[in-house]
């Protein structure tokens, strides 16, 4: 009998050692957003995910555009994809590309930290390109979604990003970004606004409206 009772703590022992191995990891979810506004129709994706297979990589995306009512074509955008590697809990070496239509492709090494939970979510991004008028970036959001009940959450998020010429010592891209809304499930939707300045003139656009977002897992 008393052998019976460890062969079964042996057997659910390594059962439950074998779910501990299958648990995926944890990163958070692809974040997609609209914004409606005076200006015309802004578009964010954030990307920020683990390969299952080897979870200390993964990549780390920001894509970023706006199409004014009053131009043809999209003439404002923003993309960085890189490879991560996680150093730290939540801390990731970065290197890939960074794309705009001023200053094309440039290849880009940094430093990503992520928190992330069903209430807050923090995203810190920093870099620098790598050519002859280097650029440093920082990119910093926070999310903030208190509970109301199961399905229903206050929305709130601060984006703000300051990107700095070494060449020239002044900046060459910012923004702000705010949100104020209600969140259901995995769709957020509510008033937003964009302040954008551009070039060492901080020439600034505003932009005024709604917003619509959601989440893919």
């Amino acid at each position: 009998m008393f052998a019976f009772i460890i062969l079964l703590s042996i057997i659910h022992g390594n059962a439950f050692a074998q779910k501990e191995m299958q648990i995926p990891p944890t990163s958070p979810p692809i974040n997609m957003e609209v914004l409606g506004s005076n200006r015309g129709l802004a578009f964010q994706l954030i990307i920020d995910k683990k390969f299952k297979s080897i979870p200390k990589l993964g990549v780390f995306s920001v894509t970023s555009l706006v199409g004014e009512w009053d131009k043809n074509g999209i003439n404002d955008y923003m993309a960085q994809s890189s490879l991560t590697y996680e150093i730290l809990k939540g801390l990731k070496l970065a290197t890939g590309f960074h794309l705009t239509p001023v200053k094309g492709m440039r290849p880009i090494a940094g430093l990503v930290y992520t928190l992330a939970n069903p209430t807050w979510l923090f995203v810190a991004n920093s870099r620098v390109d790598y050519s002859r008028d280097t650029n440093v970036e920082g990119l910093v959001l926070v999310e903030y979604k208190p509970k109301i009940n199961d399905i229903w959450r206050i929305y709130s998020r601060l984006q703000g990003l300051y990107e700095y010429n070494t060449i020239i010592n002044m900046q060459t891209r910012s923004y702000l970004i705010a949100r104020a809304g209600l969140s259901y499930k995995e769709f957020s939707f509510g008033l937003g606004s964009n302040i954008d300045y551009y070039g060492p003139e901080k020439h600034k656009k505003n932009s005024f409206g709604g917003f619509v977002s959601f989440l893919l897992f």
